[in-house]
């Protein structure tokens, strides 16, 4: 359904410790568009995006996906919404040990413990040729380059035909054509898969290439919701100081 709230995160708060890390936070994901979730280093950002995974617990506030809170599911109620969901994080989280191949049919057995070797095999290879890794079924992550590793990870993340895709970091560590080719997988994977995409990140042309909407954090809050388009017109200080890259004022420049 066109404009269905996937995921919607209600005056959200958490502390490490004392620390307060998310103050307020709220947020939509609507089906089939491609949100992403900005700001500077330690603004929050990464801890939002494993509220809305189930990994972290708020202190307050509420996370619905699909218009169920799963801040308030325990591990049995949560771990079938979560095969609705697939995830990407920033190493890609690979295992060492099996192949590349292996890595992606792990979710897909876990799933289906009777599933045929035959019927496995043509999934797994569907899903790495989704990221253009068919050639890669038998490497091991350690014979793969930083970008490779990346799409691998992400084939993963689709082994089990997921409705939303979420991306820690997927451009982190990348030179700019291996980081503007992930960029075109995501869109080109939208395209495909009609497939709604959550990606965290900090890096500018790929927010500028990817976003729909963008949700930028400052200190825990919230200081951007809305198109990319207002977003690259916003006359917020630190909005506007984020895409313009502009040097902080509180910086003092130094001496020539």
């Amino acid at each position: 359904m066109a404009n269905e709230t996937i995921v919607e995160v209600r005056n959200l708060t958490t502390h490490y410790g004392e620390a307060l890390v998310l103050d307020g936070v709220s947020m939509e994901v609507r089906r089939g568009e491609i949100v992403v979730i900005l700001g500077g280093s330690g603004c929050g950002k990464s801890t939002l995006l494993k509220h809305m995974i189930g990994l972290l617990r708020p202190t307050s506030g509420e996370i619905l996906l699909w218009g169920q809170d799963i801040a308030r599911m325990d591990e049995d109620q949560l771990r079938p919404m979560l095969t609705r969901v697939g995830i990407s994080f920033q190493s890609g989280g690979l295992f060492n040990s099996m192949t590349v191949g292996e890595n992606v049919a792990l979710p897909i057995k876990e799933k289906n413990p009777d599933i045929d070797r035959e019927t496995l095999d043509m999934l797994v290879r569907i899903k790495l040729g989704l990221v253009g890794l068919s050639a890669a079924v038998n490497k091991t992550p350690g014979e793969l380059s930083g970008g490779m590793k990346k799409r691998a990870g992400v084939a993963r993340a689709l082994a089990l035909d997921p409705e939303i895709l979420f991306l820690d970091e997927p451009s982190a560590g990348l030179d700019p054509i291996m980081a503007a080719g992930l960029d075109q997988l995501i869109l080109n994977l939208r395209h495909l898969l009609g497939i709604t995409v959550v990606v965290v990140t900090h890096e500018l042309d790929s927010i500028k290439e990817i976003a729909d909407t963008a949700v930028m954090l400052d200190k825990g809050r919230v200081i951007f919701n809305g198109r990319l388009d207002e977003a690259l017109e916003s006359d917020h200080p630190r909005v506007s100081q984020f895409f313009q890259r502009k040097p902080d004022a509180h910086i003092a420049p130094r001496n020539a």
